[in-house]
């Protein structure tokens, strides 16, 4: 048996590998852009299925597509959904910028898929009714983006500020030595601090959430240019409830498909709030690495997990891989973000010309920031361990204590003493008896550590 098939299109006979779910078109893409080996991803290959199938209901109901073709079309549309025909869309990321070829790669596999001896679904004429690519495209990653950051990095980034409040709570009564400028500074609660890490992952969530009530509203209907030729002007309000229906996910039809269609402006603005996500991530993976940092010659105020052997020179050493596994995914949503906005300038009068980068860069950091937020939770989080003894000996002989003097002494005095205190390290307590008439009772009163993480003076 040959092991190609020929196929056609508009442009002419072209082979095709024989056990190919795809056509011409697909064929063509492949021989045209060998650029880069990466493929769409399953989450946009999800989506184009559910559009296929919401599409194809849409159709059906405004009279446009009799009963067996539209129930043809979903059943195939939902094995793209599913992932089973994955391996049948070998189109490379960097292709033609409006993403026809991945439109048509799918029309292609569901004609496939769908057609029968007694009945011929057609890839244009019946799966892309009412739609071109220049509006299934951008509603593609809309869809997977909605559903991904809906179901998949908002719960993990919950799960981790779950994570962070139960370790709060734990070592709220905790005391160590804040810093600023990496410097001593005033003390601060462990808990003080996992609890500030979980109010920026709780606003970055609203963020995200925000952001999501307007990437959730589609371009379907636009067709080619945002006039919406060749569709019902029904089809697209019809499409996003059919979406709504089967997703659960509150999707909603442009009133301007123009803006859908030409720019990535929504795409662009959730980059950047994912960007903010991985700020903070960064900076919860940097906090963990110089707290961990030693064990002998850092700080040591903690000891994460003991994962995995840290060199293959130095026995014995182990390192913090969490966190920085999690830096690197901070960096990699930095380098994403720069690619989808370029990307996003690139919406060239009626349409943007950079969709497939930015469908790949966008859900990639949709992708790593939640299997990351996962890991930082659960294998460093969780798991560490405070060194008591090393944390509560730095917060007693930390001269910035005599800031809790300043309204008692003042400045100038107190100043004077810190000097002392870190010249000749010595307590703060030793050199406050030494230059004041206070009493010990009333210095340990005003320098009492865990008191002085609640602030303000109190009312005489």
């Amino acid at each position: 048996m040959s092991k190609f098939r020929i196929e056609k299109d508009s442009m002419g006979e072209l082979e095709v590998p024989a056990n190919a779910l795809y056509g011409a078109q697909t064929q063509r893409a492949v021989n045209n852009f060998p650029i880069s080996g990466l493929t769409m991803p399953r989450e946009f290959i999800k989506a184009l299925g559910l559009i296929k199938a919401a599409a194809a209901e849409a159709n059906r109901t405004l009279g446009h597509m009799p009963e067996d073709v539209c129930a043809a079309i979903e059943a195939a549309a939902g094995q793209v959904q599913s992932g089973e025909v994955d391996a049948h869309f070998p189109i490379d990321v960097f292709q033609t910028g409006s993403g026809t070829s991945s439109n048509m790669n799918c029309n292609e596999v569901i004609s496939h898929l769908a057609t029968t001896e007694a009945l011929e679904i057609h890839p244009n004429d019946h799966v892309n009714m009412g739609q071109s690519s220049n509006d299934v495209i951008p509603t593609a990653i809309a869809v997977s983006c909605t559903l991904n950051v809906t179901q998949q990095l908002i719960p993990s980034l919950r799960h981790l500020i779950t994570v962070c409040r139960d370790k709060a709570e734990g070592l709220k009564d905790v005391v160590k030595t804040g810093r600023t400028h990496l410097m001593d500074a005033m003390p601060v609660t462990f808990g003080q601090e996992l609890n500030t890490w979980a109010s920026c992952l709780e606003n970055n969530i609203a963020r995200l959430e925000d952001a999501l009530t307007r990437v959730s509203d589609l371009p379907q209907g636009g067709t080619a240019v945002g006039t919406g030729i060749n569709a019902d002007a029904r089809f697209g309000a019809l499409f996003a409830e059919k979406l709504m229906d089967t997703t659960g996910v509150p999707f909603s039809s442009m009133d301007n498909k123009f803006d859908g269609i030409s720019t990535q402006d929504n795409i662009v603005e959730l980059s950047g709030q994912l960007k903010v996500v991985a700020t903070t991530m960064m900076k919860m993976a940097n906090d963990l690495r110089w707290m961990n940092s030693g064990p002998l010659a850092g700080l040591g105020e903690i000891e994460l997990p003991s994962l995995q052997p840290g060199s293959s020179i130095m026995p014995g050493k182990v390192n913090p891989v969490i966190p920085e596994a999690v830096a690197m995914v901070c960096a990699q949503v930095f380098g994403n973000d720069t690619t989808v906005a370029m990307g996003g300038q690139s919406g060239n009068f009626q349409l943007n010309v950079m969709l497939p980068v930015i469908a790949y860069n966008v859900l990639q950091s949709i992708e790593i920031l939640s299997t990351a937020s996962v890991q930082l939770a659960d294998q460093a989080i969780a798991g560490f361990n405070v060194n008591v003894d090393v944390v509560s000996e730095n917060v007693g002989r930390n001269p910035i204590l005599v800031t809790a003097l300043n309204p008692v002494i003042g400045y100038e005095l107190g100043a004077k003493i810190a000097k002392q205190a870190y010249k000749e390290k010595r307590s703060v307590l030793d050199v406050t008896l030494e230059n004041t008439d206070l009493t010990e009772e009333e210095i340990r009163a005003i320098l009492d550590p865990i008191k002085l993480t609640t602030g303000g003076i109190e009312e005489k």
